[in-house]
C-alpha cells in the first residue's frame, strides 16, 4: 500500500474509476471531461454541500484555482446540469472498484480485524431502503406502486449492504444493488431478486473474507437460502411465526429437554439485572413441500428482574445451535439492526440527504448519484479510522453538523493547497494558532 495519505489513495481509486467512465458524445465540443462531471458530483457529496461547485467556480474566477482542482484533482468546473447530462449513461457498477479499494484498505491496514465477531467472521447485512418517492417525477427506471385510487407512486430502491458487528458502531458499506426494471421480465423488480443478484455477483470475492449474512425474515425464504447455500455463505435471518406456520407447527411439537432445549443466564448492568432465555431447536423444515431446507432455529426472550418483557425475536441458520453456541449467533443475528441505525438512518437524516432528487435522468444518473453518495460515506469513515487528524478534528468537533457547516464555510472562502494543508489549519484554529491566511 501506497504511503500517500488516506485522502490521496481514496481519490486516486474515485478518479482511476471514473477514468472507465464512457463518454457517448460524437462531437468535438469536450470542454468538460466526463472524469470532471464524476468528481465534481463527487465532492458535492464528500463536502455534503450542493453548491461546492459554484462556490469553487467563484473562486476560481477571482483566485485561478479552487479547492475543486487542489482537493478533489477538478480540472474544469462543469455546472450541475452539465454533470447530469454527462454521468447519465454511466452504470453504477463502474464504480465497483471504489467499494474494493475500501475494504482492501482495511485489511492492509488491519482495521478490518476490529469488524470480525463471531466465529472471527464478518457480519454482512442484506437490506433494503427507499431513496426517491413521486407522484409526478419518474424515469424508465423507477419503481410503480398503484393504488386503489388509480393514482401512481414512482420511486427508487436499492439493496444497501454493510459490514456490521455487535461492538462497533461504524459500518463499511459495500456496492449496492438497484431495483430497477429487468430487461426481459415483465413483473417488477424486488428486493429478494436484488438480494439474489447481488449474492451471485459478490459471493465468489467477499466469501474469501469469511462471512455471514444478515437479513431480515424478508430473506427467509428457501429461494434465498439456496442462493446462501450454492454461494457457500452461511447465513443467520429473523423468523417470524406468521412467515413461517409449517417451521412453527413442528417446533409446536417439539419436548423442552429432549429435541428443544433451553439455556438461560442473568445480564448484569449499571442499570439493573436483565435475564436472559434461549431456545433452540435442529432440523425444521422452512416450509410445507417435498423439497422444503431444513435449518436449525433459535430465540432470544429479555425480561427485567420483575418478568416484564423486554425483547424478543427468532432467527433460522444452518450453523449448529448448542448451549455454548446459541448466545453468539443470537448476538450476530441482532446486530442486523445496525444497517437500520448507523447506516440507512445516517445517510437520511445526517447530512447526506439519501432521499434529495439530486438528479433523475433517463438512464442510470439516480443510481450513479446515490452510489456517490454511499461512496462518500464510506470515505468519511475510512478517514474516522486511518486519518489521524479527521478523527481527531470529528472527537474535537462532536457533531457531525457543525464539522460540515465548517467544511463547507472554509472551502467557500479559502484555497488550501491539499486536504492535510485543510485538516492542519482547522486543528490550528481549534487550538488558538491560526495563521493569516490559508497558504
Amino acid at each position: 500500500m501506497s504511503k500517500a495519505s488516506p485522502f490521496t489513495n481514496f481519490l486516486h481509486a474515485v478518479r482511476t474509476a471514473t477514468g472507465t467512465f464512457p463518454d457517448i458524445r460524437k462531437g468535438k465540443n469536450k470542454h468538460y471531461t466526463v472524469r470532471d462531471a464524476a468528481l465534481g458530483a463527487f465532492a458535492v457529496f464528500f463536502t455534503q454541500s450542493p453548491s461546492f461547485l459554484a462556490y469553487q467556480r467563484d473562486m476560481t474566477a477571482h483566485k485561478g484555482q479552487s479547492n475543486a482542482h487542489t482537493l478533489f484533482g477538478l480540472t474544469a468546473i462543469p455546472c450541475d446540469n452539465q454533470i447530469r447530462t454527462l454521468l447519465n449513461p454511466v452504470p453504477p457498477a463502474l464504480l465497483d472498484p471504489v467499494f474494493d479499494h475500501g475494504l482492501n484498505t482495511l485489511v492492509q491496514t488491519q482495521q478490518l480485524a476490529a469488524f470480525r465477531s463471531w466465529q472471527k467472521r464478518l457480519l454482512v447485512v442484506l437490506d433494503g431502503t427507499q431513496y426517491f418517492s413521486s407522484q409526478h417525477i419518474s424515469c424508465p427506471q423507477c419503481s410503480r406502486q398503484t393504488h386503489r385510487n388509480g393514482t401512481l407512486t414512482y420511486s427508487h430502491r436499492m439493496l444497501t449492504p454493510v459490514i456490521v458487528a455487535p461492538h462497533q458502531n461504524k459500518v463499511i458499506p459495500l456496492p449496492p444493488e438497484f431495483i430497477v426494471p429487468q430487461d426481459g421480465h415483465a413483473k417488477q423488480d424486488c428486493e429478494n431478486a436484488a438480494a439474489k443478484r447481488w449474492l451471485h455477483k459478490y459471493a465468489a470475492a467477499y466469501r474469501a473474507h469469511t462471512i455471514t449474512i444478515l437479513g431480515d425474515d424478508l430473506y427467509a425464504t428457501q429461494p434465498i437460502c439456496e442462493v446462501l447455500i450454492e454461494e457457500r455463505l452461511p447465513f443467520i435471518l429473523v423468523c417470524k411465526p406468521d412467515s413461517h406456520p409449517t417451521l412453527y407447527a413442528e417446533l409446536a411439537q417439539r419436548t423442552l429437554g429432549k429435541n428443544l432445549h433451553q439455556v438461560s443466564h442473568a445480564v448484569y448492568s449499571a442499570s439493573g439485572v436483565t435475564h436472559a432465555t434461549y431456545r433452540y431447536a435442529s432440523q425444521l423444515p422452512l416450509r410445507a413441500s417435498a423439497d422444503t431446507l431444513s435449518v436449525n432455529w433459535c430465540e432470544l426472550t429479555l425480561t427485567d428482574a420483575a418478568g416484564t418483557p423486554l425483547y424478543h425475536n427468532a432467527f433460522m441458520t444452518q450453523a449448529p445451535l448448542t448451549a455454548k453456541t446459541v448466545a453468539p449467533i443470537v448476538q450476530a443475528g441482532r446486530t442486523r439492526w445496525k444497517v437500520e441505525n448507523e447506516n440507512n438512518n445516517t445517510l437520511k437524516t445526517q447530512g447526506y440527504h439519501l432521499e434529495h432528487n439530486f438528479g433523475h435522468g433517463t438512464q442510470h444518473l439516480a443510481a450513479l448519484l446515490a452510489t456517490f453518495n454511499l461512496l462518500a460515506f464510506l470515505f468519511h469513515t475510512l478517514l474516522d479510522l486511518l486519518d489521524t487528524q479527521y478523527h481527531h478534528l470529528r472527537r474535537t468537533l462532536v457533531s457531525r453538523k457543525t464539522f460540515f457547516d465548517d467544511l463547507r464555510a472554509l472551502t467557500r472562502y479559502l484555497c488550501f493547497t491539499s486536504w492535510p494543508h485543510l485538516l492542519t489549519f482547522m486543528l490550528q484554529g481549534l487550538h488558538g494558532h491560526h495563521p493569516l491566511n490559508s497558504s
